[in-house]
């Protein structure tokens, strides 16, 4: 059976897939924690494949219309009628992992926050370096950056599901919350004359990693407290910001 997760906080704890071959690939990982399936009314062949396999897991199983479906999965051109919570078992809110920290005042902290990266594929890497390189969490503001599904799971190689993500409303606000925990904020910027691998970074620090066109946002700009760049030796203006961020990630390690 399914872990029971408050309804109103699923949204942080868990991850939704959808579409048949995610929800039955879901289903079949016997390490995965499955909350609960939802099959459109309808939904053909799909759901009674998706219906057996949950039934079979002993997953709890609900049906809805396929316009609720949809706006549950927040694609229903690829969502084929079917959709599945899943339990990211790293996963939780930023204030929840802020107010560990504050009773254990001496404890270090190293976080990526993650502003207006919109493609899946460079959220995916973020995760799957940042995981790899330790990290203590990956800032993951619910707007402003692509959805956590399908794509950014497959990107990420599977890391997504077991990866430090903190979520929070927006950038902003979680930059605001991390400053009043006591962090520093290290913005990334190729235009920024303080490299990365001379910055100082301070016990608790949130490195904020900026979107793939614009950049970090005003709104977000505005917490930053120092801003580094990773330098170019070739001619080449800046990084991927998927490359950027496993740069930023092992050298957050490398300094331990």
């Amino acid at each position: 059976m399914g872990t029971p997760i408050d309804p109103r906080h699923r949204r942080d704890r868990c991850i939704t897939v959808y579409g048949r071959r995610g929800v039955l690939e879901a289903l079949a990982d016997r390490s995965l924690d499955v909350v609960e399936v939802i099959v459109a009314t309808g939904s053909g062949a799909v759901g009674r494949d998706v219906t057996r396999a949950a039934r079979e897991r002993g997953v709890a199983l609900r049906e809805e219309s396929a316009h609720r479906v949809s706006l549950i999965s927040g694609n229903g051109r690829q969502d084929q009628g079917v959709v599945a919570d899943v339990v990211a078992p790293a996963m939780r809110p930023l204030g929840q992992a802020l107010d560990a920290l504050a009773r254990e005042p001496d404890r270090s902290a190293r976080l990526l926050v993650v502003d207006g990266v919109t493609t899946p594929a460079n959220l995916g890497l973020i995760l799957r370096s940042a995981t790899a390189a330790g990290v203590d969490g990956i800032v993951l503001p619910r707007r402003g950056t692509a959805e956590l599904g399908p794509q950014v799971i497959k990107a990420s190689a599977g890391t997504a599901w077991r990866a430090p993500v903190l979520r929070a409303p927006d950038a902003p606000a979680a930059l605001s919350s991390l400053t009043d925990a006591g962090f520093a904020v290290v913005g990334m910027d190729a235009r920024a004359s303080t490299s990365l691998f001379d910055v100082e970074l301070p016990p608790r620090v949130a490195l904020l990693l900026g979107g793939e066109h614009a950049g970090a946002s005003p709104e977000a700009a505005a917490y930053v407290h120092t801003w580094t760049s990773i330098p170019m030796a070739g001619p080449v203006e800046s990084l991927n910001v998927a490359c950027a961020a496993t740069l930023v990630a092992f050298e957050v390690a490398r300094r331990g």
